[in-house]
């Protein structure tokens, strides 16, 4: 089944629980929430407070996606009763696989994220135990880029692999995602697709999450 988790990085800082709601009630399978330090990235967004405030607010699952440098010192702050995921980048983990066991330890699920010119053969010794595996379609940093179709490859690529080895990670794409470019996206072999602009920027948010979702469903 194909899956909505929309990036509260593009939405109304100011007005983030409303936001938190509309996606509740629109459908969304996820909160996607983007975790920037200044340092792995070049710029600094949200902290655990927020991920506390979410599960205050409204009932979605949320899906912790943690662009910084020393995961490990941070990953229990957001662990709440509502975090489906948590996902650090195979370029900030010196011991990924360590990383990876520590966040399943916690009882969540765990996740690993690959920017555009990272590999995907460096995940070959942790795709038997990792829960998802999330595809940059942008350099990470900032909302509304243009989306990298190449970026792709990769999907293709984890989806066989799923296939032949009998694996049950979830692939999920992230950057650029929206009604052109889903469809696409859908059909490499993606689950989870997160979008934050396209939802945010539609002048009907919760229509365009419905919209995303009947787009991917139609090119499974």
């Amino acid at each position: 089944m194909k899956e909505i988790s929309v990036s509260l990085l593009a939405a109304d800082f100011a007005e983030l629980g409303r936001d938190m709601k509309m996606c509740e009630k629109a459908g969304a399978d996820y909160l996607h929430i983007d975790v920037m330090d200044g340092r792995f990235v070049p710029n600094i967004t949200f902290g655990s407070l927020v991920t506390d405030a979410a599960t205050r607010v409204q009932g979605l699952p949320l899906d912790v996606h943690l662009m910084i440098v020393e995961p490990d010192k941070h990953i229990d702050a957001f662990v709440t009763d509502r975090t489906r995921y948590i996902v650090v980048h195979q370029e900030a983990c010196t011991h990924l696989e360590r990383t990876l066991r520590f966040i399943k330890s916690l009882g969540v699920g765990c996740g690993v994220a690959l920017n555009p010119a990272t590999h995907p053969a460096t995940l070959d010794y942790v795709l038997e135990f990792v829960d998802q595996i999330l595809i940059m379609t942008v350099n990470p940093g900032f909302g509304g880029q243009k989306f990298i179709a190449s970026a792709l490859d990769k999907v293709r690529i984890f989806n066989t692999v799923r296939t032949e080895m009998g694996y049950n990670y979830k692939i999920a794409v992230d950057g650029g995602v929206n009604a052109s470019t889903i469809a696409e996206v859908s059909r490499a072999g993606t689950d989870i697709f997160i979008s934050g602009s396209a939802v945010f920027g539609a002048d009907d948010p919760a229509a365009m999450i419905r919209t995303l979702r009947g787009i991917a469903d139609e090119n499974a």
